[in-house]
């Protein structure tokens, strides 16, 4: 019951040709190539790049949080508020 026999197939490309013309459709076929060939490949660099911080060494530490206290407080400069208009 739940199972698309061919003719089922057949009324859905029908009601396509139908809704979008057949000049439409074989530039949306070649739009819908294109942009799944752009989702495989930046799948790809993303299991590429997953894989490359294994391989490489550890990122260095960083500094602990009193010196970046010390260094912000002194070099945050001071609004003098005696100096009204």
């Amino acid at each position: 019951m739940g199972e698309l026999s061919w003719w089922h197939w057949l009324i859905v490309v029908l009601v396509f040709v139908l809704l979008f013309g057949s000049k439409r459709l074989p530039d949306a076929a070649r739009a819908l190539g294109k942009s799944m060939r752009i989702l495989k490949t930046e799948v790809k660099g993303l299991h590429d790049d997953d894989e490359a911080p294994a391989t490489t060494a550890p990122a260095p530490a960083l500094p602990s949080p009193a010196t970046t206290s010390e260094t912000a407080t002194a070099t945050t400069p001071v609004s003098d508020s005696s100096d009204s208009r």
